[in-house]
């Protein structure tokens, strides 16, 4: 056992406000995720803190059905999401960079005892960095697409 960290970030060609909103209104956030991500629902709310999803994440071959809890413990900075059937948490941070922003995806989970979980420290933090490159790239497109009128 033990608390497996992963994360990425990167400089996003947007305003902070504008970035966040997008990562806030889950109606938005759902249209620059990665094909890892499947079957996303809104469930409750759709805009920051207190908004409920529902989604599978399909990596290293296996797939994984979230009820996650939206929050905003630092609004129009912090947003997370906090899975409600595990101990996973997701945290995005937006950082203002002038007229663009550092965007921060880190997740934390405890991880399993035993051999499964000597290749969930091993393989998971590699294939999530990935996963969450890829969406950060596909916001950088989605954000440019807005800000140019597409």
């Amino acid at each position: 056992m033990g608390t497996i960290h992963v994360s990425a970030e990167r400089l996003i060609a947007a305003p902070a406000e504008t970035v966040y909103g997008c990562l806030a209104n889950m109606e938005e956030h759902q249209r620059f995720l990665p094909p890892a991500f499947s079957d996303f629902h809104v469930e409750e709310g759709g805009v920051g803190a207190g908004t409920v999803t529902r989604f599978k994440v399909t990596a290293g071959g296996r797939t994984r059905e979230y009820l996650m809890t939206v929050g905003e413990p630092e609004p129009g900075r912090v947003l997370t999401e906090s899975d409600q059937n595990s101990s996973l948490v997701t945290r995005f941070t937006v950082d203002p960079k002038g007229e663009e922003s550092r965007v921060q995806i880190s997740t934390t989970w405890e991880g399993a005892g035993g051999v499964g979980g000597f290749f969930e420290r091993l393989f998971a933090p590699r294939v999530m960095r990935g996963i969450y490159a890829d969406e950060l790239e596909r916001l950088d497109g989605y954000v440019r697409g807005r800000s140019s009128g597409g």
